[in-house]
Formats: C-alpha cells, sequence, structure tokens
C-alpha cells in the first residue's frame, strides 16, 4: 500500500522553499532528497506533486533525477 498523503508534505517543502526564495540549486538539492525519500517509504503520488510544480524547472529537474517525469 503506497503513501498518498505525501504529496502534501512534499508540497508544503517546495512551497517553503518557493517562499524563501532558495536558488535553483537549493531547491533542486533539496528536493531531489526529499523525493528519494519520500519515495523509500512508499510515495505513490509523485504525479500529483509533479503536475502542481510543472513551471519550476528546478523541481523538475528534482523529481527527474528520481525517475519521476511528466507524462508526454
Amino acid at each position: 500500500m503506497g503513501w498518498g498523503s505525501a504529496y502534501s508534505l512534499f508540497n508544503t517543502v517546495a512551497d517553503a522553499l518557493i517562499e524563501a526564495q532558495a536558488s535553483d540549486k537549493v531547491k533542486e538539492r533539496a528536493l531531489t532528497k526529499v523525493i528519494r525519500a519520500l519515495q523509500e517509504d512508499d510515495w505513490d503520488t509523485e504525479l500529483d506533486s509533479l503536475q502542481s510544480y510543472r513551471d519550476d524547472p528546478a523541481i523538475v529537474r528534482a523529481f527527474a533525477a528520481n525517475g519521476i517525469e511528466w507524462p508526454t
């Protein structure tokens, strides 16, 4: 059974980084680790979160670094 509510945790962290005006480098590095940790705990709603940040290249790269890409 997956961890569907993890999107809320991820989005909270991503939003905090955006609000703090973190650099793209910081967002990408931090969120790559967050995504990896959530996946290890069986996160299964990654695309729900990715959809919310598709216009942020650093966050998109963090997902891609973990094998998650928006379907084309």
